[in-house]
C-alpha cells in the first residue's frame, strides 16, 4: 500500500523523499512511474554494481533502459547521447553517476530534452550520500542541486535506507526540494525477522572457531532426517546456508575465505583487488546457490543492489565503520521475510583502531582541502567539520550499541533513526533472549578499558592494511 502512495505522489508531479529499510522495494517507486509517464527519468546512483544490476533486471522485462558509466563502451555511450540529443529520447530510464551529472556535455543534452518537455523526473538513489552529516558523504552529490536550479519544474524523488533527521533535513535543503509539494515517506526501521546479536572478543583470542562452530551447527540442523527430506523435496543442499561476512580489510577476505574452504565451508572472497572475471564468478555462483559459493567474504561495498532474497546470515568480522553502514549491511539478510541472523564480532581493540582510522582520515581530508584552497574557517578544526562529526557520532553510537546489555537492539536501531513506531522484537535479539547470559559473555569476552587505555597511550595496536 505504501509503495502505491509513493508512486502516485511521484506521478502527480510532487517532489518525494522516501526512507525505507532494505527489501522495501524503493527502486520500484521511480521505475514504475518512468514506465507509465511520458519522457525520460534520470536515475543518479553512486555504485556501478547497483546500476548494472537494476539495468539488467529492467532489460529482462523489456524496459527501454540505459546506463552511462565506466563499464560502457564508447560506441554505446555515443548512441545513448545521440538519442538524448534528439530531444525525444526512446530511453525511459537512464542510470548515471553523480560525477557524470557534473559534466557540461551531459548537462547540455539535458537542456535539449527539457526544452522539449521530455525530462520527466530526477531520481536520486542512496540519497544520504548528499549530506556532509551522513556516513557515506560524496562531494559530487552536493552538485546535484544543479537539477533544481536549472530545471525547477522537474520533480525529484530521493531514496535512502539510512538517514537521521539531521541528514534528512540536509538532503532536502541541499537539493532545494519544494516543501510546498514535497511528499515525505519515512517507513519503520523494523525488521522483525532479523535476530541481532553481538559476540564479544579480544585480540587475545581468535574468534574464527566460534563462527565455524555456529555455521557447522546450522548445517547439522539441516541434516536431520526430517529436515533433510524437506530440503531434498525442494532440491536444496543441507550445506546451502547463504551468507555474507563483512571485513574491514582486504587481507582478511582472502585469509578467512581460505580457512572456511579448508574446513569444508564453501566460501569466496570479494573485494576490489580481484579481477572483474573473479568478482563476476564469485557473485554469480553465490546468487545461484552453487556448491562452494555459499558464503561471500567481502569488504563493505558488496551487496548494494544485489537481488538475493535468501541470505540467512550477515556477520561483521569487526565493528563496522558507522552505525548506518552496519544497519544497511545487516539488512541484506532475510529479504524474503524468513528468520535470519545478524552477528557483529566486537572488541574494544577494534573500536580504538576504527577511531584512530577515522581521525587520520579526517586529518588527511582537512590537509587536502587546505592545500586546494578550500579551507573554510568554519572547518579549521576537523572536529567541527560536519563530515567528521557525523561519522564520529555514528561510530560512537555503534560502540554504545555493541557495549549495551540493558536494551533491546531493535529498539536501539529505531531510536537512532528517530523511528517512534512500536518496534516488535519477540526475543529476536540477544538482550531480549538472554540478558544475563549476554552480560556474562561481555564480561568474559572483552579486554578491560584499563588495558585498552595503556595500549592507546603506548600506540601498541597493530596497524592493518
Amino acid at each position: 500500500p505504501v509503495q502505491r502512495e509513493v508512486i502516485e505522489a511521484a506521478l502527480a508531479g510532487n517532489d518525494v523523499f522516501l526512507q525505507a529499510a532494505t527489501s522495501f522495494g524503493k527502486s520500484l517507486c521511480f521505475q514504475l512511474p518512468a514506465c507509465i509517464d511520458l519522457g525520460i527519468t534520470i536515475v543518479v546512483s553512486p555504485l556501478l554494481a547497483l546500476m548494472n544490476n537494476q539495468v539488467a533486471a529492467l532489460r529482462a522485462a523489456n524496459i527501454a533502459v540505459a546506463t552511462i558509466n565506466s563499464t560502457v563502451s564508447k560506441t554505446t555511450r555515443d548512441g545513448i547521447m545521440a538519442d538524448l540529443k534528439t530531444g525525444h529520447p526512446m530511453t525511459r530510464l537512464l542510470y548515471v553517476t553523480p560525477e557524470f551529472c557534473a559534466m557540461d556535455h551531459f548537462r547540455n543534452v539535458l537542456r535539449i530534452v527539457h526544452a522539449q518537455k521530455e525530462l520527466a523526473r530526477i531520481a536520486i538513489d542512496e540519497a544520504h550520500c548528499i549530506s556532509e552529516w551522513g556516513h557515506n558523504f560524496r562531494p559530487s552529490f552536493k552538485e546535484l542541486n544543479f537539477f533544481r536550479k536549472e530545471f525547477p519544474d522537474v520533480p525529484m524523488i530521493c531514496c535512502t535506507a539510512t538517514a537521521t533527521q539531521r541528514v534528512r533535513d540536509d538532503i532536502i535543503a541541499t537539493l532545494q526540494l519544494d516543501k510546498r509539494k514535497l511528499k515525505h515517506f519515512t517507513m519503520t526501521t523494523s525488521r522483525p525477522n532479523l535476530h541481532y546479536e553481538v559476540r564479544y572478543k579480544s585480540d587475545e583470542e581468535d574468534h574464527y572457531d566460534d563462527f565455524l562452530a555456529w555455521i557447522k551447527a546450522a548445517h547439522n540442523r539441516r541434516k536431520s532426517p526430517e529436515r533433510a527430506a524437506e530440503l531434498a523435496a525442494r532440491k536444496e543442499r543441507p550445506t546451502n546456508v547463504p551468507g555474507i561476512i563483512y571485513t574491514l580489510y582486504r587481507r582478511d577476505c582472502e585469509i578467512l575465505a581460505e580457512r572456511l574452504t579448508s574446513d569444508g565451508i564453501g566460501a569466496k572472497p570479494y573485494h576490489a583487488g580481484l579481477s572483474n572475471e573473479q568478482k563476476d564468478d564469485h557473485l554469480s555462483g553465490w546468487v545461484a546457490n552453487r556448491e562452494g559459493y555459499d558464503v561471500i567474504v567481502a569488504t563493505t561495498a558488496f551487496g548494494m543492489g544485489i537481488d538475493k532474497e535468501n541470505v540467512r546470515f550477515v556477520v561483521h568480522w569487526q565493528i563496522a565503520k558507522s552505525f548506518e553502514g552496519y544497519y544497511q549491511e545487516a539488512g541484506r539478510a532475510g529479504r524474503d521475510g524468513k528468520a535470519s541472523v545478524c552477528i557483529v564480532y566486537y572488541s574494544r581493540e577494534d573500536r580504538d583502531r576504527s577511531a584512530n582510522m577515522l581521525a587520520r582520515a579526517q586529518e588527511q581530508k582537512m590537509r587536502t582541502e587546505s592545500t586546494r584552497g578550500r579551507n573554510n574557517p568554519e572547518y579549521n578544526n576537523h572536529s567541527t567539520h560536519p563530515d567528521s562529526n557525523g561519522r564520529a557520532n555514528s561510530l560512537l553510537f555503534l560502540t554504545k550499541y555493541c557495549e549495551a546489555t540493558d536494551k533491546c537492539r531493535h529498539k536501539m536501531v529505531a531510536a537512532y533513526f528517530g523511528d517512534n513506531t512500536e518496534v516488535p522484537c519477540n526475543y529476536a535479539c540477544d538482550h531480549c533472549k538472554d540478558q544475563k547470559g549476554l552480560e556474562m559473555r561481555k564480561n568474559n569476552g572483552l579486554a578491560s578499558e584499563e588495558w585498552c587505555l595503556t595500549q592507546r597511550q603506548s600506540y601498541s595496536y597493530d596497524e592493518y592494511d
